[in-house]
């Protein structure tokens, strides 16, 4: 055998899938203990797989400063690396189990907070078909949900905002996602028509985070128009900014989705602004190159087909 096949078949004669799957938790938790916790090891057995595997690889795959672990450049690339492997082999196990006549697998979303509203009840009636799957949902704001995507953490993502174009990805459109703006009952504002941007950048607004894609989508449009947003409060999530609006402390932009039937009994009403609604759209999103695995094509193919009877915002 050559030196180059010695030296390309380096790793699967020293790396073992332990140490692959041990590493993959370590650099999601960033902790040797909660790896340990999530693979029902003990916490020397698991500090001994990740030595094991950087011995193998003859790089440093993370820095330990105090208590805290950060990931290398190197291991960041490993841990995606990682993540392949495992979900390669869990799309094996799937067939596998198909084979047997048995449903199983890992299912692992990523939503932005406003999706938070209808992916779940997706998600239960889904998991109706397939009750024994193993299922993670994580809900965070777009500049989270892009660094999950970068990590490779998920099957799926759900976010309202195209990432930028560096991002080598697939992007399915999936559902409208009107942005509207929101007012107490009695505001003075209430019962105008045709508002205009001008008007409205003269009252204080509620403001999601920074890394929210409804805060991007609203300082763009007021920058274009040449406007500046008055910010009273910054909130980090749309129930805070609701209730807020409630309490008559200032307007907001938020997705129309978030005016749940729930939300009936707060005195908050949708302002006629020129200009509004953004018309957004709900993406379903992930790397161009990955290979789904059956559940989470079978759960995008649902979603695509019948996911929009889980969105239904409050009439105007």
């Amino acid at each position: 055998m050559s030196e180059s096949n010695n030296q390309s078949n380096f790793l699967i004669r020293h790396a073992s899938l332990r140490q692959i799957q041990v590493f993959e938790s370590v650099s999601r938790h960033l902790s040797f203990t909660k790896a340990a916790q999530e693979l029902f090891l003990t916490q020397p057995t698991v500090s001994s797989q990740v030595k094991s595997l950087v011995e193998a690889i003859g790089l440093p795959l993370y820095e330990q400063v105090g208590r805290n672990i950060y990931l290398t450049e190197v291991g960041d690339q490993v841990a995606c690396s990682c993540r392949e492997v495992i979900g390669r082999l869990s799309n094996l196990e799937i067939l596998l189990d198909d084979f047997k006549g048995m449903k199983r697998g890992r299912l692992k979303v990523s939503v932005v907070s406003t999706a938070k509203y209808f992916t779940p009840l997706a998600l239960g009636t889904f998991c109706k078909k397939y009750p024994k799957i193993e299922l993670s949902l994580k809900i965070s704001n777009r500049d989270t949900i892009l660094k999950r995507i970068q990590q490779n953490l998920d099957d799926l993502y759900i976010l309202g905002q195209v990432p930028p174009n560096d991002f080598d990805l697939k992007v399915i459109p999936f559902a409208p996602n009107p942005l509207i703006i929101v007012a107490h009952k009695d505001h003075e504002l209430a019962k105008e028509k045709n508002i205009s941007l001008k008007r409205l950048a003269k009252e204080h607004f509620l403001m999601r985070e920074d890394g929210s894609g409804i805060r991007s989508a609203l300082e763009e449009l007021f920058r274009e128009e040449g406007l500046k947003l008055s910010e009273r409060l910054t909130l980090e999530t749309n129930e805070a900014i609701k209730h807020c609006v409630a309490g008559d402390l200032g307007v907001a932009c938020i997705s129309e989705h978030s005016l749940s039937f729930d939300d009936s009994s707060l005195p908050i009403v949708k302002l006629d602004v020129q200009g509004f609604p953004i018309n957004k759209q709900w993406n379903i999103v992930y790397p161009a190159g990955k290979e789904l695995s059956i559940l989470a094509k079978e759960f995008l193919g649902y979603l695509q087909q019948q996911g929009a009877q889980y969105i239904d915002p409050i009439p105007s």
